[in-house]
């Protein structure tokens, strides 16, 4: 196996309204989550969110402790948020082995224990995505279905925005300490999301898309609301968010984003949003 990471620093925004294309895509996105028998993560110094997945193929895959860390296990200090988007397979966390399908979620608490990744079938492997925030208190680890999830169902086909959000890692299912995630599906003939557009500056967010069909792209809208940038991404990209960062997207089909926060606070009504007519 392989582990493969790299560091990402916080930027000023008036620093980030100087970046070209090239800038934006090397410091906020994700280019490849998956690659077979290989961990890839990025360390994000906004709320020191990782980001990362897991692709087991021909072996088990260890959630290891990157340097950056200097922990004897990954979940140390940590917590981690786990969606499967591939697929069957498993997770061990010490002693206990979880079984996920697609969309399904598990969160493991802090303790210093092994997370292993693996795949029921080599010929369709499992694809482990997950974030991790630092986590200050240890809550049992719990897996959890869309059956399990607070869904909201949001948006209109006529304004080319309907959805479910299933949120899923929050704290009206489980506790956490300060991870959020969900899984938002957006219905055939739908293209955008998380529109109007918000930021809330108490909590950092990551998006990764996918179910994405070949040959289509979505483009991702970041920025403060009234000087935004864009950020074309592909299937199974994932890209950061600052916390004074708008998040919200729109693509050449539709598809699926799962998101994560790590922040302040567990409030998920916490945002400030700005009106469609005011994003420049």
């Amino acid at each position: 196996m392989k582990t493969v990471y790299e560091v990402r620093y916080a930027a000023h925004p008036e620093d980030a309204k100087a970046y070209d294309t090239s800038r934006l895509r090397r410091d906020f996105l994700m280019e490849q989550v998956f690659a077979t028998d290989e961990v890839h993560m990025v360390y994000s110094m906004y709320d020191r969110m990782i980001v990362g997945g897991a692709m087991p193929v021909n072996e088990g895959l260890v959630l290891e402790a990157i340097d950056p860390l200097k922990a004897s296990h990954f979940t140390s200090r940590r917590e981690v948020g786990v969606f499967n988007v591939g697929g069957a397979g498993t997770v061990r966390v010490g002693n206990e082995t979880f079984h996920l399908d697609f969309k399904e979620a598990l969160y493991i608490g802090r303790g210093d224990r092994e997370v292993v990744f693996g795949s029921d079938d080599a010929e369709r492997p499992a694809k482990f995505y997950f974030n991790s925030t630092t986590a200050h208190h240890a809550w049992p680890c719990r897996k959890v279905t869309k059956a399990d999830a607070v869904v909201a169902h949001m948006g209109s086909l006529e304004m080319s925005n309907e959805r479910n959000i299933n949120k899923m890692l929050v704290n009206q299912v489980l506790p956490t300490c300060q991870l959020q995630m969900g899984m938002t599906e957006l219905a055939p003939g739908s293209v955008w999301n998380t529109m109007p557009a918000h930021v809330h500056s108490r909590r950092m967010e990551a998006y990764f898309y996918f179910e994405l069909p070949e040959g289509q792209a979505a483009c991702h809208f970041m920025g403060q609301p009234e000087e935004t940038r864009h950020i074309w991404m592909h299937n199974e990209q994932a890209v950061l968010s600052p916390e004074w960062s708008i998040h919200s997207a729109a693509a050449t089909h539709n598809y699926t984003f799962i998101w994560g926060m790590g922040g302040e606070n567990l409030d998920y009504g916490d945002q400030d949003f700005a009106e469609i007519t005011e994003l420049r």
